[in-house]
């Protein structure tokens, strides 16, 4: 049973085969909606296809090539009739690509950092917003972010061209939300702090990084955010009691934005 909050809904996950993509995908469903899932490589699509069963649709695609998103929106269109929702949680660090602190890091990483980040969002968001106004009803988008936006740890995670991706799709997603409010369009993102996602295994194993992120982020006795953490806020912003809700930035990080990272005294 369903909680109703987004029944019959058509939602489409970009990054929706691992980690904090397949927890909103599995809530999702439960909250009566219904989904298809983009995942980088057969692997992960594999293994949504069995946890999810049929009443998702997953597919192979990569978020930062043209035409992606697009395909995942033809195959929800055809399958349900439209599109309700995209969420965009595709991202990633370009840390093992020589992303760093200034002097040190590379044009390379740079490029592949922004294009893993940001030309992903700007390509699934474009896509959305041409097909809902090619259905003239409206939508909704919730990219997620990263409080490192706007809350930098630099002894721990110092990744410049990262910080400065978040900071691109909370630009962008505003500018978004303030130009297509009269067409009923709505544009949300989620910051999080640090989840534990294949992206944060070389923090989730380093004691040290733990210590600090067990007092940065001091909620809920301090610890690793979760995949599931996020899904109450994006089941939120997907439904129809966030209709009134657009151009906002909702942190879900364990109180990491307004927390020193220091334990007491």
């Amino acid at each position: 049973m369903g909680t109703g909050l987004l029944d019959d809904k058509v939602i489409v996950i970009v990054g929706g085969t691992s980690g904090i993509g397949l927890s909103a995908a599995r809530a999702m469903l439960r909250a009566g909606a219904r989904v298809a899932c983009v995942g980088l490589d057969e692997q992960s699509v594999g293994r949504a296809r069995t946890e999810l069963g049929d009443a998702a649709r997953v597919l192979v695609g990569d978020a930062t090539a043209a035409g992606t998103v697009e395909r995942a929106i033809e195959l929800a269109c055809g399958e349900w009739g439209r599109l309700d929702g995209l969420y965009h949680v595709a991202g990633g660090s370009g840390r093992r690509m020589g992303d760093g602190p200034l002097h040190e890091a590379s044009d390379e990483a740079w490029e592949y950092t922004l294009r893993l980040n940001v030309t992903s969002v700007f390509r699934s968001n474009r896509a959305a917003v041409r097909q809902f106004l090619k259905q003239g009803r409206g939508g909704a988008v919730v990219n997620v972010g990263s409080v490192l936006a706007w809350a930098p740890s630099p002894e721990f995670f110092g990744t410049y061209a990262y910080a400065a991706a978040k900071c691109a799709i909370v630009g962008m997603t505003r500018s978004a939300a303030a130009y297509y409010a009269r067409e009923n369009i709505r544009f949300n993102v989620l910051a999080a702090g640090l989840v534990e996602t294949p992206m944060s295994q070389r923090a989730a194993g380093n004691e040290r990084i733990m210590t600090f992120v067990r007092a940065k982020q001091p909620l809920d006795g301090g610890r690793i955010g979760q995949p599931e953490d996020l899904d109450a806020a994006a089941v939120y912003l997907f439904s129809d009691g966030a209709r009134f809700v657009t151009g906002q930035v909702l942190a879900v990080d364990g109180g990491w934005s307004v927390s020193e990272g220091r334990g007491p005294a």
